[in-house]
């Protein structure tokens, strides 16, 4: 062993979920085993989130950046006996690349990974996020120095802005004006904050930026507070998100010990510091008043945005407030320059930007890629396609109050307005995959049923049209359909957007205008033929076996929870599903490899 093995180890949230800590600790406690010569131990890192959630644990073992997947505790050994003493790979643990058809070594040669470009998460998976040291390392801090003692102000405001950085919380706003609108009002204090109230479902991209590299936001945050003259910020974190808060907080006390926060930073003259506030849960809260009205110790309810945040927001202060990621670009924007930043991406959404790919996806996880990729790109080049090879339906980006984008828009470009023109929105940047087997009214439906139980209900529209809009879904799914309920919805959706206070009430019906506009014919399914043709709604759906295509291979009757299913094995012709006892789940088309259950409509008593 000629050279010093460092050992990063995934501990994401997914990869936690499979035991990776017992890994961490398995680690640990084999290498002390081991009679090796102390120069040459190998370093050990609890890294966050390293992306490929599909197939955690993930280890990483550097300096020749092998590369293993599913890794279980009982592997460790043989990890450090073969890879880490002796220097050899072990086949089974490689990752199979399914563009190149064969096994990958290195981590920078799997598709998922070389077609990303990493800014905000350029540390995480990287480092220990427990260690500043390791941050420091990488640059971590470096910007900081370079704002305090070598640019003014105005300097820093004018790089952000030149940048062409956007807020990558979901509006888009453009990062510099906000900051700029700040420094021209006249009052103080004034505040920076940190929005990491992430609700959407299936999303995890500030959460695991948070967690895996905390100094990036800090930094950043600082960076904000220079430039607009704060002394104090606040980090709203989600209260789920318990290890984002433990790491944060570490994060927070290493800083101050270093002389990155408190009073006189780095002997500047700057005092700044920043304070964790958790949040309630509430998805509302993410919204930029209702979040402030949160930290104040009010009720999460968001107020007429007439009263811009920059002039009025904290205690009626002026505040910056910007979400995770668009903090953790800062300190790259200053180091790297603004033509740098603006140089990836699109003439109007420079940079990058993180997603959380799930979905029916073969390869989901955090992803990072520049402005500007087209869902194909992101879908199939870097997800690897869809599930069981089935066909790809729509993709749903922006969170709950986004939309659904059909299979035939796969050329589209992401960024802020391509999405918009699409129906939908960037969001936080959610993105989730679905197939044939997804039905796009009772997407609506889910969504409708999320945000009306979400919406704070301050304002009518908000409180009372989406769960109007709620009841006539539930209406259509359960086969209750009428016509001129698809004329309704459009109709109300237009009401709730044009009428409600804050962002969840005007984008909380972009679900179902978007389902209606590209997958109007399902609509009509389930209102005029009362089917539901993904097999989904349990009203509307029949499941019955076509015995041209059955080979009578069994699954389906071994893996039906209600045992409906009978016939004898290799005897195609003799499976029946008996209706009765069918409770329409899907079990016996989602297992079939012969495509041989049909999809039918309710039975007609």
């Amino acid at each position: 062993m000629s050279e010093k093995k460092t050992v990063l180890i995934c501990t994401g949230p997914s990869c936690l979920s499979k035991h990776s800590l017992d890994i961490v600790n398995e680690f640990n406690n084999r290498v002390e085993e081991y009679d090796l010569n102390v120069d040459v131990l190998p370093t050990l890192k609890a890294t966050g989130c390293q992306g490929l959630c599909e197939k955690g644990p993930l280890v990483r073992i550097l300096p020749d950046d092998v590369f293993y997947c599913s890794v279980k505790i009982k592997d460790v050994e043989e990890i450090i006996q073969k890879t880490i003493i002796e220097g050899t790979v072990i086949d089974r643990l490689l990752y199979y690349d399914s563009e190149s058809h064969k096994k990958v070594t290195s981590m920078k040669d799997a598709g998922f990974y070389k077609r990303q470009t990493k800014i905000a998460l350029r540390n995480v998976g990287e480092i220990d996020p427990l260690n500043i040291d390791d941050c420091i390392s990488r640059g971590g801090y470096t910007a900081l120095k370079k704002v305090l003692f070598k640019m003014k102000p105005e300097e820093v405001i004018a790089e952000v802005e030149n940048s062409g950085l956007r807020g990558r919380g979901g509006a888009g706003f453009p990062t510099g004006t906000k900051w700029r609108q700040c420094v021209n009002v006249n009052n103080s204090p004034k505040y920076v904050v940190c929005n990491g109230d992430e609700g959407d479902p299936g999303a995890f991209m500030d959460r695991s930026i948070m967690e895996g590299d905390p100094h990036s936001i800090i930094e950043g945050m600082i960076i904000g507070a220079y430039a607009t003259g704060a002394e104090h910020g606040f980090m709203y974190i989600r209260d789920e998100y318990f290890l984002a808060v433990k790491n944060v907080d570490s994060a927070l006390k290493e800083a101050r010990k270093r002389g990155f926060l408190g009073e006189n930073i780095l002997g500047s003259g700057m005092n700044f510091d920043i304070e964790i506030v958790r949040g309630g849960g509430a998805f509302v809260c993410g919204e930029s008043t209702a979040l402030m009205a949160s930290i104040e110790g009010r009720v999460g309810e968001p107020r007429a945005k007439y009263i811009h945040s920059t002039e009025r927001g904290l205690w009626d202060k002026p505040t910056v407030l910007n979400n995770v990621e668009t903090w953790a670009n800062v300190p790259v924007i200053i180091n790297n320059g603004a033509s740098w930043f603006k140089s990836i991406g699109t003439e109007k959404s420079s940079g990058t930007k993180v997603f959380s790919l799930v979905g029916k996806i073969k390869n989901t996880g955090l992803i990072e890629v520049p402005m500007g990729s087209t869902l194909k790109e992101i879908i199939y080049d870097i997800g690897g396609g869809v599930v069981k090879n089935r066909k790809l339906k729509a993709v749903q980006t922006g969170g709950p109050s986004g939309g659904c984008i059909p299979a035939d828009m796969l050329d589209l470009s992401v960024d802020f307005d391509s999405l918009t023109e699409a129906g939908t929105m960037m969001g936080s940047g959610g993105m989730i995959v679905m197939d044939e087997r997804n039905c796009m009214v009772d997407v609506a439906r889910y969504y409708l049923k999320f945000l009306s139980e979400e919406s704070c209900g301050k304002c009518v529209p908000c409180r009372e049209g989406i769960k109007r809009m709620l009841e006539i879904l539930e209406d259509i799914c359960n086969g209750n359909g009428r016509e001129g309920d698809i004329d309704l919805l459009l109709e109300m959706a237009d009401t709730v957007k044009d009428a409600s206070l804050c962002g969840l009430g005007k984008t909380a019906p972009n679900p179902v205008i978007t389902t209606i506009k590209y997958f109007k014919d399902e609509y009509m399914a389930h209102i005029i033929e009362k089917r539901c043709p993904a097999g989904v709604c349990k009203e509307l759906t029949t499941f019955e076996i076509d015995n041209d295509k059955c080979t009578g291979c069994d699954l389906c009757r071994r893996e039906c929870p209600a045992e409906a299913i009978s016939g004898i094995m290799r005897s195609p012709n003799t499976y029946v599903i008996d209706q009765f006892k069918c409770t329409r789940c899907g079990s016996c088309i989602d297992t079939c490899n012969q495509d041989a259950v049909k999809i039918l409509g309710r039975v007609r008593e």
